[in-house]
């Protein structure tokens, strides 16, 4: 397993070792202690998945301290653009983004810690898409950032007219006007 640091403080990809042959692949999608030696230091509660059409964007998604969860995010079928965005008061790299392209060929996962706001689009007909994350989800504590905000201008790597969002994503506030206490 390589651990790959992104420009955000805190936020890395996983890239596991694969082993192919004739019959397929096989990798250790998640392990405890490897991870936990790798500086990953958390204890998943939930699993989820979701599965979206091309041109889905969900996001940008958190949940409020103290419920905030770090999460483990890949796919499983298809393609997604990834994209966590730093809500960290205090840290350096404060309402920066970055976004990584996350298929089933290249098995990437992306750790996304506590205090980042997650989205993704799918670049693929279809998207199985998993996510681990350390707390459970809690309805009262859930907020999120608009998709489309022009301070964080976002990438989406779809089409604006190919673009289907939710109507609640559609409401959430700009970046400067969000709720965080991280």
């Amino acid at each position: 397993m390589e651990i790959i640091k992104t420009p955000v403080q805190d936020l890395v990809i996983v890239k596991p070792r694969v082993f192919s042959d004739a019959r397929g692949f096989f990798f250790e999608s998640y392990n405890e202690s490897t991870y936990r030696e790798a500086g990953i230091n958390v204890s998943f509660r939930q699993d989820n998945q979701s599965r979206s059409s091309y041109g889905v964007v969900r996001g940008l998604h958190y949940q409020l301290m103290p419920h905030s969860q770090s999460k483990l995010v890949s796919v499983v079928r298809g393609a997604v653009w990834d994209v966590a965005v730093d809500l960290r008061k205090n840290s350096p790299t404060f309402g920066q983004w970055y976004g990584v392209e996350l298929t089933e060929e290249n098995h990437l996962q992306y750790f996304i810690p506590q205090g980042f706001a997650h989205g993704f689009s799918v670049l693929s007909d279809v998207a199985v898409f998993t996510y681990k994350c350390d707390d459970f989800y809690h309805p009262e504590s859930e907020a999120g950032i608009a998709f489309d905000d022009p301070a964080l201008a976002i990438d989406w790597k779809v089409p604006a007219d190919k673009a289907i969002i939710s109507d609640k994503d559609r409401k959430h506030p700009l970046f400067k006007d969000a709720v965080f206490n991280f």
